[in-house]
């Protein structure tokens, strides 16, 4: 299973070099970009825990790689985004998200059925990574 969250998220993984020029665009319209992770992928978990502050005024997308590294090193098994905000319009509008590291194995999710008053069923998506507690999921 391959997680499709984001931009790009049904094209082969990005190289650095391919990443640094999404960055560098990103930076060349005025975004701020910023790193986040999770061991927890479901698709509505929307609040991945950032690496590190956004990266407001950062002229250069080599910083930005820096930061995405220094995450990669420290959550080898964890998902890693790239988000970049646009703030001009006075509130942080992400304009650009996508993934640059994924675990060697994605466990995927399932879809459970349930069935309710009057014949009412209901549908509940179960990500198989959260089988395990925090911090053994991959």
């Amino acid at each position: 299973m391959r997680l499709t969250q984001g931009t790009f998220s049904f094209l082969p993984d990005l190289t650095d070099a391919e990443i640094a020029a999404q960055v560098a665009y990103a930076l060349s319209r005025g975004w701020a970009c910023s790193v986040e992770h999770t061991d927890d992928p479901h698709p509505r978990n929307t609040y991945w825990t950032m690496w590190g502050p956004p990266m407001f005024d950062l002229p250069d997308a080599a910083g930005v790689m820096l930061e995405v590294n220094a995450c990669r090193k420290a959550f080898p098994r964890h998902y890693v985004k790239v988000n970049a905000f646009d703030n001009s319009k006075g509130v942080e509008s992400i304009q650009l998200s996508f993934i640059v590291q994924r675990p060697a194995e994605e466990p995927g999710f399932g879809l459970a059925r349930s069935e309710d008053a009057g014949r009412t069923l209901r549908y509940r998506v179960h990500s198989y990574a959260t089988d395990r507690p925090e911090g053994q999921r991959y």
